[in-house]
């Protein structure tokens, strides 16, 4: 499985490109261009509540499936952190009527293959097979939805599995680490502030009611979403997914997540000290809208302009004038609830932090004073275009921008206006976002740096 964790941006995972002349940009005068395919989809609503959504793409002779699930870190709470993406694990062990492993070993027989990831927010499911094994997929899909085994050996064997994980993606990472830890400083009261692997102690303790009751909650067909992608007729597939899913009863809908992060009145700091770290990072986190926000396309695009490629702000600054850093980067959290914008620089080994900091503080100030240039704003834009459009250039990309827009903003509809919502981004939007967002006051800021012992070595 891969985990892509809700601060980092999601990679789309490519099958077959599609023929570029159907994606190609227009010209940098000329209106948004169109995204094709709108007018093809398919929408269901079973009964028991899932709903479906079908792309057909006859381009190549593949599908791609994607279910998506509304659990994630945000579900849980102190004593079951973890949950969603131990289930992430657990979905591929087996159920009451096929034994742990068989899930994969069948996928694989049918020409397919399969990968899912965990955020704060969603766990999606997704598989890639040939049109002909279908069924076969639905068949594994539907069986583990409603039927998922709960042996207590696999479920310890599982639990080592995320310890080893933790390990990797966290314990032995320092950018893993180091936003750990400013997510638990930068949240105070909702529950973004949980690790989406969990706490080792909670990971420790999970208890077989914890399991069958999060399973019977969350994994129910009126919390999902599927969406199919590729060389399908929608009504045959709605035809299938009907006779397999339509069975499965619905549950009483989760509890909501009610809980509002307040208002940061201060600056925060945290220093993380780690042995085997060689070289410094120094993030920035400041507080700011959900994916439906207002101001998220306009803080996306400034973040872009202001950290991302060698022609951003602080790239320019860091690493080009300065040499204070070996990279820079900045990511968005794209949520349900507020969540928070990110900016962060690599140091070389003894690099200096307090200068790094002291020069980004300088651009930021230079930021929200002067405001984005045109030029920065339009060279952001079509670095988010391209994104997009390279995005939907495989069934893969579809399903994975159907299902963001489907889950996130409420309509996977919004997926063809998009262009259109990237060219109405004014610069004044984009100032208006900085003024509002990058403030002290606002922000966590954090350094993991090698430990003190280890320097004296």
């Amino acid at each position: 499985m891969n985990d892509s964790p809700r601060r980092l941006p999601a990679l789309l995972l490519a099958l077959a490109a599609l023929a570029p002349a159907a994606f190609a940009k227009p010209a940098a005068d000329s209106a948004p261009a169109a995204v094709p395919g709108a007018g093809t989809l398919a929408v269901r609503t079973l009964d028991n509540g899932l709903k479906v959504v079908v792309w057909p793409d006859h381009d190549i002779p593949n599908v791609a499936l994607y279910t998506w699930f509304r659990v994630g870190g945000r579900n849980e709470y102190p004593g079951i952190t973890g949950l969603a993406h131990f289930f992430e694990h657990m979905m591929f062990n087996g159920t009451s009527t096929g034994a742990p492993g068989e899930f994969d070993r069948t996928m694989e027989g049918a020409g397919g293959s399969n990968n899912a990831y965990t955020s704060s927010d969603v766990t999606v499911y997704q598989d890639w097979f040939p049109e002909e094994s279908l069924e076969v997929v639905l068949d594994l899909e539907s069986d583990r939805m409603a039927h998922l085994a709960f042996d207590p050996e696999v479920i310890e064997s599982e639990r080592g599995v995320v310890y080893s994980e933790r390990r990797s993606s966290v314990d032995n990472d320092p950018m893993g680490a180091l936003f750990e830890q400013m997510q638990a400083t930068a949240f105070v009261a909702h529950p973004y502030q949980f690790p989406v692997i969990g706490w080792p102690s909670d990971v420790e303790n999970w208890s077989m009611d914890d399991l069958t009751s999060f399973y019977r909650t969350y994994y129910a067909p009126n919390n999902a979403v599927m969406f199919v992608v590729g060389d399908v007729e929608p009504d045959a597939v709605l035809e299938k997914i009907e006779a397999r899913f339509g069975r499965i009863p619905a549950q009483p809908a989760p509890r909501a997540v009610t809980t509002v992060e307040p208002e940061q009145q201060g600056e925060r700091r945290i220093v993380v000290e780690k042995e085997g770290i060689q070289a410094p990072m120094l993030a920035m986190a400041w507080h700011a809208g959900s994916a439906r926000s207002d101001q998220h396309l306009p803080l996306q695009l400034l973040l872009s302009a202001l950290a991302e490629g060698e022609a951003s702000r602080l790239h320019q600054r860091l690493v080009e004038r300065d040499g204070l850093a070996l990279r820079v980067g900045a990511s968005l959290d794209s949520g349900f609830d507020p969540g928070l914008a990110w900016v962060y620089a690599v140091l070389p080994p003894g690099g200096d932090a307090a200068a790094v900091e002291k020069a980004i503080d300088e651009e930021l100030e230079r930021l929200v004073s002067e405001g984005l240039s045109a030029g920065e704003l339009s060279r952001a834009r079509k670095v988010a275009e391209a994104d997009f459009w390279r995005g939907l250039q495989t069934i893969s990309g579809k399903a994975q921008a159907l299902g963001s827009r489907e889950i996130f903003l409420g309509d996977h509809r919004l997926l063809f206006d998009e262009p259109a919502r990237l060219a109405a981004v004014t610069l004044d939007q984009a100032n208006r976002a900085a003024a509002s967002v990058l403030r002290r006051i606002n922000r966590t800021v954090g350094l993991i740096r090698p430990s003190a012992a280890a320097t004296k070595d």
